[in-house]
């Protein structure tokens, strides 16, 4: 059994968005379109259901007909001691490009490092890390 795994309705862009952090986080990525699933409230290669498994999953699909696309406020995804200090740094560049850095990844008062980004798609991310002692 896993723990919670964010599941994200993307505005048809899922296919895209999806390769991309498996691009950024490896593991294994599968994908169902609608017209494999026989839905017929969406375009036929839109994706029905998404799913990236590794050290980091997530979940998602193209937002339906009566769905929303995902909106983040008031939140983020974290991402803290996941990985070692310099695959956490990595994530951090690679989901920064094309998005925007809302908090550098730097060390903080208490000890450890953290930063805050919102990446390309519009997902928050919050990723740090306890410095080796």
């Amino acid at each position: 059994m896993s723990g919670l795994i964010p599941y994200l309705l993307f505005p048809g862009n899922a296919a895209e968005a999806l390769n991309f952090y498996q691009g950024v986080f490896g593991g294994e990525l599968q994908m169902l379109d609608y017209a494999a699933a026989g839905r017929r409230d969406g375009p036929g290669d839109a994706i029905a259901h998404g799913q990236l498994s590794g050290i980091v999953e997530i979940a998602g699909a193209d937002a339906g007909a009566d769905d929303d696309a995902v909106q983040m406020g008031g939140m983020f995804l974290s991402l803290l001691g996941t990985a070692d200090a310099t695959i956490l740094t990595s994530w951090f560049d690679q989901l920064a490009a094309g998005g925007r850095v809302i908090d550098m990844l730097q060390a903080r008062p208490w000890g450890d490092f953290d930063g805050t980004l919102v990446d390309r798609y519009g997902i928050r991310w919050l990723i740090g890390f306890h410095p080796e002692d």
